[in-house]
């Protein structure tokens, strides 16, 4: 097979899949790697080449890397919940940091030449001000940051050594849905607050948690960036074309440099559901920051990413109408 494909690993999930379809769209030709433990593959709507695997299977992953004669990996694949990462600390250094590892040395037996990698605020831990740019200190205080953060010295080390270019994307709150709501988030135990509200407000949750209320922050709750995964999405199809017009490899944040709190989240869902679903006030999960927002200025300034959903009720409402529709399609589903 001589046609150049895009890997992605992790392509079946919220995430993957959002950049996949952009990509298709594009004009290019993807080969998605997944284990299928968290995505599925109505994920791919475009035709996209799909090899259900582990990365720990380091001979097919190299296999597929010649196969597809691939010079650009995409890397999603990890596991993300970050107060589960304090207590299965292991399981996050081995799924997260491993198989990166795994990736990197098959990446280059294999001659890739740029690498774009999925990783998270959570490597900047509890920044004093709760606002965190590319050079504020990387203190996280939890395995899931701890591990992406050991990939990001792994991936840079790789490519001073190896030649390879990359982009580390630091990930704020990924939110919402794909505005024709051709795809979203599909687990069924999700964390996200903006998934979990919709879920309420739906009946198929009895209640939404508020975890920590006497945080130092105007209203009490945890205060977070929430980035559209539109944009999101956008965003590494600006750090691809930076790399294939020879830009240097790069580490940026990726959110809109405004934070909202819990409990303003949960009015925007009130406001755009018109339910008002049960709130449980809580203790504070583990690993949890105060406040965790993004300075932004990096991105648009050296990848000239312009978002298009920089607007809480926008994330809300696409989130919305992506839950109403998999209801729906889980209740054909049933009836078949």
């Amino acid at each position: 097979m001589s046609v150049e494909h895009i890997f992605i690993s992790g392509g079946e999930g919220y995430i993957g899949g959002h950049v996949a379809r952009q990509l298709s769209e594009a004009g290019y030709r993807v080969v998605v790697y997944d284990n299928l433990s968290t995505g599925t593959p109505a994920t791919l709507i475009h035709g996209e080449a799909l090899v259900s695997a582990d990365l720990s299977d380091e001979v097919l992953l190299e296999k597929t890397l010649h196969d597809y004669h691939v010079r650009t990996v995409l890397h999603f694949a990890a596991s993300i919940i970050a107060p589960e990462s304090v207590s299965k600390p292991l399981d996050y250094y081995g799924n997260n940091t491993c198989n990166t590892m795994r990736l990197l040395k098959a990446c280059v037996r294999s001659g890739v030449e740029r690498f774009i990698f999925s990783s998270t605020a959570a490597v900047y831990g509890m920044p004093e001000s709760g606002i965190a740019a590319e050079d504020s200190p990387t203190l996280p205080i939890n395995p899931y940051g701890t591990s992406k953060l050991m990939s990001e010295w792994m991936l840079r080390d790789a490519a001073q050594a190896h030649g390879i270019r990359y982009a580390a994307l630091r990930y704020f709150n990924v939110a919402g849905a794909d505005p024709l709501a051709r795809m979203g988030q599909r687990l069924k135990d999700a964390t996200h607050l903006i998934k979990v509200c919709c879920q309420a407000a739906l009946g198929t949750r009895p209640s939404v948690s508020i975890y920590g209320t006497d945080y130092p922050t105007p209203d009490g709750t945890g205060i977070r960036d929430y980035i559209h995964i539109e944009d999101l999405a956008s965003a590494h199809l600006a750090a691809l074309s930076h790399l294939e017009r020879g830009g240097e490899s790069l580490t940026v944040n990726v959110g809109y440099g405004q934070g909202s709190s819990v409990r303003e989240v949960i009015d925007v869902v009130y406001r755009v559901t018109g339910v008002r679903f049960p709130v449980v006030e809580d203790v504070r999960r583990p690993g949890d920051p105060a406040m965790l927002v993004a300075r932004a200025d990096r991105i648009r300034s050296i990848l000239d990413w312009c978002p298009l959903y920089a607007d809480l009720e926008t994330i809300v409402s696409d989130a919305w109408r992506w839950e109403k529709k998999l209801a729906a399609l889980q209740v054909a589903s049933h009836c078949v």
